[in-house]
């Protein structure tokens, strides 16, 4: 006889679905005993058997009496669907539109035109049969994980509102300063589990898995947002629920870095520690702890970090070890945000080598600022391309940029030849990279706001400003050269090296007198401004010593035209003019460049901005170093023409 649609399956069949099922669950709970690694392996397993025995299962008609083991069924298939996945993928969630499709076909109705949302509504308003309740409810949290992975709260909190709403019939109370979701999860009354039923996670340890998760993402996106107060709650109730130990140990790091931002560096440092101690194989945390450092100027301890944290990502990653039990449903699998994997991200060796080679140099550490450029240089040397992360996370700077300041090490450490042959790699991969001529229109300067026909002028700025950036780091590598040689006593191939540095900048014209770059390119324009000073200074600063004093003083000049103001340039300029025995001008440029006062830096108060660590050095190379002796000089020669009228 032909089985009627809807009419329930014969009991011998039932009975064996339930057998299996049983069967298969028993499997499962003697592998994760036997430890993580043995329920992994059965994991995948499982996924298989539960998915053929649902299938098997929907090859009837829906109806009532089997719907209880089938929403089990499809329950525990689906929590191995994401126990075996890298990450969540909402399409996988089908299987739970399925089932509810599925329950209304058994109870006479349907609704195949109605968003996931609307099913789950219209589902639990209209089924009324109570043996459907549990199973719809353990269905309901897991709809809840795939939500939670996709980040769409305000769905997680409907659902939940339903299903508080199908027991209670009221509204969840929350109190003031409470999260709304984190109340409707924790008020969610977990349904009891009959004997008759196995299931491979318990909805009570889901449900605590999904409090975690909550609190957790919830307190990312409000650090994102910069609601620090409110981000830093929110993360220490994550803390205090239900996860792994490496997770915790993410909760922690993302604590410490909202404590930081919030200013308080030593609280940082609290849980940031406590990070470690939970996975001392969290290394975010400790790529943090020297970030805090370097914020409270404890450069030792900063540099202890950064050493720590290379040897331990030189070494082989240890498995990641855990005496929690394993859970198919896992607070990693639902947390994904941008703030997330930038505060958790993983660096590279060679990231945590570049940063120990710049925190020295900039310190004044010069020798190990040297040692540590070059094992990085070394990386990019052997063709270990896949040891630099390119992406926008990246502590490093662009390959040029690192060599530069390898090469300022190099100088500073009196290794000026080896700061020549660096210079040389930047000049000579850059050689083709650089047109002919630059030029930088009004409309790609200043462009307008974004807009469909804006995109080819995007474009041609991006080309222009890599251009510039090509044309910044081979004129700054012909100046290290310059000012390499000027070391080494070698003035002719210095004001050789200098005039190349000059030439290169002759390929862009928008530098010099009444020249005032603005608006996106005004970065690049002001390095290349920079880099032409110096040029012109150390040049100048050879023909004195060559004896050519009409050509620095025009070098001088020009330099001032450049930057005006400038003490340096405008030092040398009377130097010069002093020592072509032309006092008065002298005197008169003294007066107007340089009676102001000196910063710390060595700036008129008033001037300089921070440019590239690799300028640093020759910044200070360019500085002039006679000033209270010219001063004297130029004081003693005003007192005396006051006296004289003939003078």
């Amino acid at each position: 006889m032909k089985r009627q649609r809807g009419a329930a399956p014969e009991p011998g069949c039932l009975r064996a679905w339930a057998a299996e099922s049983e069967a298969l669950a028993g499997r499962w709970r003697a592998a994760r005993r036997a430890g993580p690694r043995g329920a992994e392996a059965a994991a995948r397993q499982q996924r298989g058997a539960f998915g053929e025995l649902l299938l098997r299962m929907r090859g009837l008609p829906a109806a009532l009496p089997t719907l209880p083991l089938e929403l089990t069924v499809l329950y525990n298939s689906l929590l191995f669907v994401l126990g075996t996945s890298d990450r969540v993928i909402e399409g996988e969630a089908e299987g739970i539109r399925q089932g509810l499709l599925r329950v209304l076909e058994a109870c006479g109705s349907s609704g195949q035109d109605l968003s996931t949302e609307e099913l789950w509504q219209k589902v639990l308003l209209e089924v009324t049969d109570e043996t459907l309740w549990a199973p719809l409810h353990r269905l309901g949290a897991l709809q809840a994980a795939w939500w939670l992975a996709a980040s769409r709260l305000r769905s997680v909190a409907g659902l939940f509102q339903l299903l508080s709403s199908a027991e209670d019939l009221g509204r969840v109370p929350c109190s003031v300063g409470e999260n709304e979701l984190l109340a409707l999860l924790k008020a969610w009354k977990v349904p009891a589990e009959g004997a008759s039923m196995s299931l491979v996670q318990s909805a009570e340890d889901l449900k605590e898995t999904l409090c975690t998760a909550a609190a957790f993402l919830q307190g990312l996106q409000e650090m994102e947002a910069g609601n620090l107060p409110a981000a830093l709650s929110l993360l220490q109730e994550a803390a205090g629920g239900l996860c792994s130990k490496r997770v915790l140990a993410q909760i922690y790091t993302c604590l410490g870095c909202c404590a930081q931002q919030m200013g308080k560096p030593q609280t940082a440092l609290q849980h940031l520690k406590r990070a470690l101690q939970v996975d001392f194989q969290c290394l975010p945390a400790l790529y943090h702890v020297a970030a805090v450092y370097q914020e409270l100027g404890e450069m030792d301890v900063e540099l202890q970090a950064l050493g720590l944290l290379y040897e331990a990502l030189e070494k082989k990653p240890l498995s990641a070890a855990s005496s929690s039990p394993y859970f198919l449903i896992r607070t990693e699998l639902l947390v994904h945000t941008p703030i997330h994997t930038s505060l958790l991200r993983h660096r590279q060796p060679s990231e945590v080598k570049y940063l120990l080679a710049q925190r020295c140099l900039q310190e004044g550490r010069v020798a190990d600022a040297v040692e540590h450029y070059l094992d990085f240089l070394a990386v990019l040397q052997e063709g270990l391309q896949q040891q630099v992360p390119l992406d926008g996370g990246s502590a490093l700077p662009r390959i040029p940029e690192a060599f530069l300041e390898a090469a300022s090490a190099l100088q500073q450490d009196g290794r000026h030849r080896d700061a020549i042959t660096v210079c040389e790699e930047v000049i000579s991969r850059t050689n083709d990279l650089i047109p002919r001529m630059l030029e930088v229109e009004e409309g790609l300067e200043q462009p307008e706001s974004p807009s469909p026909g804006t995109g080819l002028a995007g474009g041609l700025l991006s080309q222009k400003r890599e251009s510039l950036h090509c044309l910044t780091w081979r004129a700054a590598a012909y100046l290290h050269q310059g000012w390499a040689w000027v070391k080494l006593g070698e003035n002719k191939e210095a004001v050789t090296q200098f005039s190349r540095c000059l030439s290169e900048l002759l390929r862009f014209p928008l530098c010099g007198p009444g020249a005032e770059p603005t608006g996106n390119l005004l970065a690049e324009v002001e390095v290349l401004q920079k880099i032409r000073l110096l040029s012109l200074i150390g040049r100048g600063t050879q023909f004195l010593e060559l004896g050519k004093h009409k050509e620095a003083l025009l070098d001088f000049h020009y330099g001032l035209q450049v930057s005006p103001g400038d003490p340096a340039a405008a030092s040398y300029l009377v130097q010069a003019l002093w020592k072509l025995n032309r006092k008065q001008e002298a005197a008169a440029q003294w007066q107007k460049h340089l009676a102001r006062p000196m910063g710390e830096d060595g700036q008129q108060e008033g001037q300089g901005r921070p440019f590239p660590l690799y300028l640093v050095s020759c910044v200070k190379q360019a500085a002039f170093p006679q000033r209270e002796s010219l001063a004297s000089s130029i004081q003693d020669y005003l007192r005396t023409t006051s006296h004289d009228p003939f003078s």
